[in-house]
């Protein structure tokens, strides 16, 4: 009888163990790819400013593990920027560490933010803030993956 008692406990274990795993790789797999940047909202002090992306691509590729962005306008090649780092994700919150930009001040900064994914739209939310940059700033930005 113990040892019946002893193997259903360990069976039940592994299933419980296996399911967090495919939870976190399912998690993961939703976020790998190519995105594209659809709206884009920045709550600043009592302003909202909300991004045009008439003449802007901006681009997310997301993998297992990193994460990097580029920002192209269309009429003005010199307007170009990116950045790219490491992410973790745990359930909806998602942390950005820039590793690479050109603006010294946020590199190695880590960015929280809370993450949806409704079909192909992933929504990222948070706020923004560097004190030493005098940068705090609610963002939201809305994606589409692009196949």
């Amino acid at each position: 009888m113990k040892y019946k008692l002893l193997l259903f406990i360990t069976l039940l274990c592994f299933s419980s163990c296996s399911k967090e795993q495919n939870s976190k790789e399912q998690s993961e797999t939703i976020l790998d790819g190519t995105w594209k940047m659809v709206y884009a909202e920045t709550k600043e002090n009592d302003s909202i400013q909300v991004k045009d992306l008439s003449n802007t691509s901006f681009i997310k590729i997301l993998n297992k593990s990193h994460f990097a962005f580029f920002n192209q306008n269309e009429t003005n090649s010199k307007a170009f920027y990116g950045g790219a780092g490491t992410y973790t994700l745990k359930g909806n919150n998602y942390n950005e560490t820039l590793s690479y930009t050109s603006v010294d001040v946020i590199r190695h900064h880590t960015f929280p933010f809370t993450i949806k994914i409704k079909g192909d739209t992933l929504i990222q939310s948070g706020m923004e803030e560097v004190k030493s940059a005098g940068i705090k700033r609610e963002i939201i930005e809305k994606y589409i993956r692009i196949k």
